[in-house]
């Protein structure tokens, strides 16, 4: 794999003489830049707001890594508290997709709110934006070799550095085609929706629902809450379920007695 996509000289004046440029940093980055065009294009389309602002979508990017890296803390916090410079040996990477949903997610509905924005048809949007971030956020795990799956004899296997000489499966690959399942879906659904906040919905449900069958073929070290059975995303994602389908259900019936009234 590639880690590394490059490295380059700086003068000797600046203080360091070689910057490293890192494949998973690049693809968050590009990630979070298409999905804030996406988001902006959507919103005025769809339903009719101009005024997102630059800050929105910076404070959106913080709420995101402080979530993320906090959840990865806590995959294993007796480790950090006993040797928190591990904390910094990290800091550019190790992040939790959920933790970072679960920070964003009340943080964009606070937002939203206060400026009296339909925080549904928005969050439809951010569908759509969250898949296009962690699609690509995943091809960067990949190019690093994290969040590989289990060992495998299996013609698909690859071999990262970290898991060299032993082929695994390559997960990255099976959540970035579990995602990409999940946008067709919802671009479909997207013409025949019902009511504001379907699209968000399906996506919690379906995404929980992949993402806790791809937990079986994981290889690298996360947490559980029942060891080795049920582990923290696979918790997450059965909490998200059941919610998403709590409020699927209450906003569908309501939309259905709005139609016949």
């Amino acid at each position: 794999m590639y880690p590394e996509l490059f490295n380059f000289q700086l003068p000797d004046f600046l203080g360091q003489q070689e910057v490293t440029i890192y494949s998973y940093a690049v693809c968050i980055v590009v990630g979070t830049l298409i999905a804030a065009i996406y988001t902006r294009w959507s919103a005025k389309r769809d339903v009719g707001i101009t005024n997102l602002s630059n800050t929105f979508f910076y404070l959106i990017f913080i709420a995101g890594f402080i979530g993320g890296k906090f959840f990865y803390y806590m995959q294993d916090p007796v480790l950090y508290i006993e040797n928190p410079s591990l904390m910094l040996h990290n800091f550019s990477g190790g992040f939790v997709f959920y933790g970072s949903f679960v920070t964003i997610i009340p943080f964009i509905i606070w937002y939203l709110k206060k400026r009296k924005i339909d925080v549904l048809a928005m969050l439809d949007i951010f569908a759509i934006t969250t898949i296009i971030v962690h699609a690509i956020g995943r091809f960067g795990c990949f190019m690093a070799g994290c969040c590989f799956g289990a060992p495998t004899e299996n013609a698909i296997g690859v071999i990262f550095p970290t898991t060299s000489p032993i082929k695994v499966h390559p997960t990255q690959l099976y959540e970035i085609t579990i995602l990409l399942g999940i946008l067709l879906v919802l671009v479909f659904l997207k013409k025949h929706k019902r009511f504001n906040g379907q699209l968000f919905l399906i996506y919690l449900m379906l995404y929980a629902f992949g993402r806790g069958i791809l937990e079986l073929y994981r290889g690298d070290e996360r947490g559980f809450i029942i060891e080795n059975i049920l582990s923290h995303s696979q918790f997450i994602g059965l909490c998200l379920i059941i919610v998403a389908s709590y409020f699927y259900h209450k906003f569908h019936t309501q939309n259905k007695l709005t139609l016949n009234i």
